[in-house]
C-alpha cells in the first residue's frame, strides 16, 4: 500500500490516481468549463501532473473579514464598521433548517460523498452533453468553500478577485487539491460551517449570521423554515433572487428551494407546500456601516478611532499590516468616549450654531490626568452633502483635520505666562504695557540665532484704553496684547517652546512652533484636541497626558474573544504643581471678572481663556475643571469668512469674540458633561493685587471687557468696542492661511 508523506499528505501515487479520477472531469466541475480537445487535454494534464505535487499540503484560510464593533466607555453601540458584514458564528448559533436547505439545493450528497462528488459529476456531464451546452455544475460543498476562501484572501483587489475566480483547468485542479486536504482536516460539520459563514447572501451579508439580520432583523438560529429557504436560495445568485429587489422571482427560487428539501426527504411535502404559500415575511433592516451611522454625533469620534488605529505601531509595524488587521475586523473596540459628555457635547453645539450657518464650531473634551477623549463633535455634521463635511475639525491633518488647525488668538497666552513662571519670573511680574509699541529687538531663540524686527513692526492692544503698567494677573484677565509681548521678549523664545513641546503643542500639520514672537499672540494654527489636551495639564497641577481614544479591543479568533494591545497615555511633568496652580489662579480670573465671564460655570469652579483672531475669522474658549478640559473653536474651515454682522444659531452678532459664542457652548457642553460628578477644588495661589492707580482708562467698563470678549463690555454689558487693526507681517510667522497655519489668522484678541 503506498504510504503517506511525512506531514500528512499524499503519496505521488495517491494523487495521481485522484488525479486520473478527477483532472479529465475538471473542465465539468463547479463552473461547467467545456472539456478541451483530447491533444490540448494530455498537454494541460501533463502540465497540471507536474506541478500539482507543489500545492502546498494545508489550505491557508485566513480569518473571515467581520464587522468591528465601536463602544463607548459603558458599553453602548457606536457604530460598526467592516469591509464585508459578517457575524461568524458556529453551527449551534446556527437553525437546523437553514443547514438543511442549503445542503439540499448546493449539495444534496454532501453527506454522503467526499470532496469530489464523482456521481455528480457524472450526471452533469450526462445533462451538459444532452443540453448541447452548460447546464449544470457538479461542485461541492467543500470545493465552495476552497473558492471562497480563495475570494477571501484576494478582498477587494480586482487582479486578485480574477486570479481567484479564472476559469482555467490549473486553478480547478488546485481547488480539488485544497477540498481533498480540507475533507481530511475539518470534517462535515466544520465544513458545512466555515461555508456558511463564508458565502455571500446578498445586500451586502456575509455569512448566514449577517443575512438573517439583514433579510428579517433576527439571529441566525432563529430562522424558520421558509427563512432558512429563502436564504439557500439566494446563494446560486445573489442579484438575481434578491427578496428585496425581485419579490417574484426570489419567491419562486424559495419555492424550488423548500421542492428540493421535500425530494430529499429533508421535510415532508405537506410541509413544503404549507411553506410555499407563507408570504416572504421580510423584515429588512438597513446596512449601518461605518463611521457616518455612528449615534450621538460621534461620527468623528469614530473616524478619529480608526485613524489611531491606521496610524499607530501598536497595531502593526506598517501601514499596510495595520490596514490589513483592521480591514479584516472582528474587533471590539471600547473608547474612552463618555455618552454624557457627548450627548453634552452635540446638544450644546445644536443650540449655538447652525449647521446652516456659515461658520462651523467644532468642541473636544478630555479628562486631566488620563488623557481620555470623552467627547468631540462639531456643528456641520458627517456626511458629503450641503452643509456636512468629512473633515474633523477637532483634530490635526494627520487624523482627518480639514487642514492644519486654526490660529488661537489670545488661548496661546497662558502657555507664555507658565513658561515665565517657571524661569522663576513672580506671579506679580509688571510690564509697562503700551497700547501701541514696536516689537522689542533682539529676541533669544534656541538655536542662539536671535529674532530681530527687521522692519520696525508694531503691535497693539484691542482698545486704546488699554495702557499699562499692568501684571500678570490683569494682563491675562484682560488679554493685554503688549504685556505678553514684552513677556516674550523678557524671557526668550526657547523657554516658551520647551513649554509648548512638553504639552506636545504641535501645529496642525504636525511641526513644532516657529520660533517667532508672533506665537505669543496665537498665530499659529492648533487643533481643539491639542488645545484641550494641553490645557488638561493646568487641571491636573501640571502633568500632561497623550490623548487616548481607546481603552481596550478584542478580536474574535474562532470561537475566543482575544485581548489585542492598545496605547496608552503617557504623562509626564510639563511644568511644576506651583505653576500650574499659579496659572489655574490667573484664568480663574479671566472667568470670574476678565474676558471669559459668560463661559464661567455656576456650580462648580472653572478656569479659562478666550481667543479671537485677526479680522474675525476664529474665535476660541479652551477651559477647564480640576476633573474636565474642553476647547471650542468657532469659525470658517476655510478661513474666508469674517465674523463681522454674522448670524450664527440664530442670533445676530455685530462682532464675535472669544467670550461670546465658543464661552456659551463651552459652557453648556461642560454644565451637561459634569451634571452629577464631584464639584472638585483648585489649589489656588495668593497673587497681590497691585496699589491701585488713579485712572487707567475706566477700567469698570471699557477695559474690563479688554477684546470685546463680553459682547461689548463685562459690566456695563453695552460698550462697543472698535474693529481690531492690529496685524502681524508674514515674516513674523510661518505659512499662509488654508486652515490657519499662521497665515492670516495673526491672533491677538481676547
Amino acid at each position: 500500500m503506498p504510504k503517506k508523506r511525512s506531514g500528512g499528505g499524499l503519496s505521488s501515487t495517491q494523487q495521481a490516481a485522484k488525479f486520473l479520477g478527477v483532472s479529465v472531469l475538471a473542465g465539468a466541475v463547479m463552473a461547467g468549463i467545456a472539456l478541451p480537445a483530447a491533444g490540448a487535454l494530455g498537454l494541460a494534464a501533463k502540465g497540471s501532473v507536474e506541478g500539482f505535487d507543489e500545492i502546498p499540503a494545508n489550505l491557508k484560510s485566513p480569518p473571515l473579514s467581520q464587522r468591528t464593533t465601536i463602544l463607548d466607555s459603558k458599553g453602548h453601540q457606536i457604530a460598526t464598521v467592516y469591509s464585508r458584514d459578517r457575524t461568524v458564528v458556529g453551527l449551534k448559533d446556527m437553525s437546523p433548517f437553514i443547514q438543511k436547505a442549503i445542503v439540499a439545493i448546493e449539495d444534496a450528497r454532501f453527506y454522503q460523498h467526499g470532496a469530489i462528488d464523482l456521481k455528480g459529476v457524472l450526471r452533469a456531464l450526462n445533462k451538459n452533453a444532452q443540453s448541447g451546452g452548460v447546464s449544470e455544475g457538479a461542485s461541492t460543498l467543500t470545493q465552495q468553500l476552497v473558492k471562497n476562501v480563495f475570494v477571501e484572501e484576494a478582498g477587494d483587489d480586482p487582479t486578485k478577485v480574477a486570479q481567484a475566480t479564472q476559469q482555467t483547468l490549473g486553478r480547478k485542479i488546485k481547488e480539488l487539491k485544497y477540498a481533498i486536504q480540507v475533507e481530511e482536516e475539518l470534517g462535515k460539520k466544520k465544513i458545512l460551517e466555515n461555508y456558511l459563514n463564508i458565502t455571500f447572501f446578498g445586500e451586502q451579508a456575509y455569512g448566514v449570521e449577517a443575512a438573517a439580520e439583514r433579510y428579517f432583523s433576527k439571529h441566525a438560529k432563529d430562522l424558520n423554515l421558509q427563512e432558512s429557504a429563502l436564504l439557500a436560495g439566494i446563494v446560486q445568485s445573489p442579484s438575481r433572487y434578491d427578496p428585496v429587489n425581485d419579490e417574484a422571482e426570489a419567491t419562486k427560487r424559495r419555492n424550488t428551494v423548500l421542492e428540493r428539501m421535500a425530494e430529499v426527504g429533508d421535510i415532508s411535502r405537506a410541509d413544503a407546500a404549507k411553506a410555499k404559500q407563507s408570504p416572504l415575511g421580510l423584515k429588512v433592516s438597513e446596512s449601518k456601516n461605518g463611521c457616518i451611522t455612528a449615534v450621538n454625533g460621534a461620527s468623528f469620534f469614530c473616524k478619529y478611532v480608526e485613524k489611531v488605529f491606521l496610524s499607530d505601531p501598536v497595531f502593526g509595524k506598517t501601514k499596510e499590516a495595520r490596514a490589513k488587521v483592521w480591514n479584516r475586523g472582528g474587533l471590539t473596540i471600547r473608547t474612552t468616549l463618555d455618552p454624557q459628555a457627548q450627548a453634552s457635547v452635540q446638544a450644546s453645539l445644536k443650540d449655538h450654531v447652525y449647521k446652516s450657518d456659515s461658520v462651523a464650531a467644532a468642541a473636544t473634551l478630555v479628562e486631566p490626568g488620563t488623557g481620555k477623549v470623552v467627547g468631540m463633535g462639531q456643528s456641520k455634521p458627517y456626511g458629503y452633502s450641503k452643509n456636512e463635511t468629512e473633515y474633523n475639525y477637532s483634530v490635526d491633518a494627520a487624523m482627518g483635520g480639514s487642514n492644519f488647525g486654526f490660529p488661537t488668538g489670545s488661548t496661546f497666552k497662558p502657555f507664555v505666562a507658565a513658561a515665565a513662571l517657571e524661569q522663576g519670573r513672580p506671579a506679580t511680574q509688571e510690564f509697562s504695557s503700551p497700547y501701541e509699541m514696536e516689537y522689542p529687538s533682539p529676541v533669544q531663540t534656541c538655536e542662539n540665532k536671535p529674532w530681530t524686527n527687521q522692519g520696525a513692526q508694531k503691535v497693539s492692544n484691542e482698545s486704546e484704553s488699554e495702557v499699562g503698567p499692568y501684571r500678570l494677573k490683569e494682563a491675562m484677565a484682560k488679554s493685554v496684547n503688549t504685556y505678553f509681548v514684552q513677556m516674550i521678549s523678557d524671557i526668550g523664545l526657547c523657554p516658551v517652546v520647551n513649554m509648548t513641546d512638553k504639552l506636545q503643542v504641535r501645529q496642525g500639520n504636525g511641526t513644532k512652533l516657529p520660533e517667532r514672537p508672533a506665537i505669543a499672540l496665537g498665530s499659529v494654527g492648533l487643533s481643539p484636541l491639542t488645545m484641550a489636551s494641553a490645557y488638561a495639564a493646568f487641571a491636573s497641577r501640571g502633568m500632561y497626558c497623550t490623548p487616548i481614544a481607546i481603552e481596550s479591543i478584542t478580536r474574535k479568533v474562532g470561537d475566543e474573544q482575544k485581548s489585542m494591545q492598545v496605547p496608552k497615555s503617557t504623562c509626564s511633568r510639563a511644568m511644576s504643581e506651583k505653576t500650574a496652580d499659579t496659572v489655574n489662579t490667573l484664568l480663574r480670573g479671566v472667568i470670574d471678572s476678565g474676558t471669559g465671564q459668560e463661559a464661567g460655570l455656576t456650580d462648580r469652579e472653572s478656569a479659562g481663556k478666550t481667543g479671537t483672531t485677526d479680522e474675525r475669522k476664529n474665535a476660541w474658549f479652551v477651559g477647564y475643571t480640576p476633573n474636565m478640559s474642553g476647547a471650542v473653536w468657532v469659525g470658517s474651515a476655510t478661513q474666508k469668512v469674517q465674523m463681522r454682522q454674522i448670524s450664527i444659531g440664530g442670533v445676530y452678532h455685530d462682532l464675535v469674540y472669544g467670550g461670546q459664542v465658543p464661552g456659551p457652548i463651552w459652557k453648556d457642553a461642560m454644565a451637561g458633561a459634569l451634571a452629577g460628578k464631584n464639584a472638585e477644588s483648585f489649589n489656588l495661589v495668593n497673587i497681590p493685587d497691585p496699589p491701585k492707580h488713579k485712572d487707567k482708562g475706566d477700567e469698570n467698563g471699557d477695559n474690563n471687557g479688554n477684546n470685546g470678549d463680553n459682547n461689548g463690555g463685562t459690566n456695563d454689558g453695552g460698550n462697543t468696542f472698535p474693529d481690531p487693526t492690529f496685524s502681524i507681517p508674514d515674516n513674523f510667522f510661518q505659512g499662509q492661511g488654508n486652515g490657519g497655519n499662521g497665515g492670516n489668522g495673526n491672533g491677538g484678541r481676547g
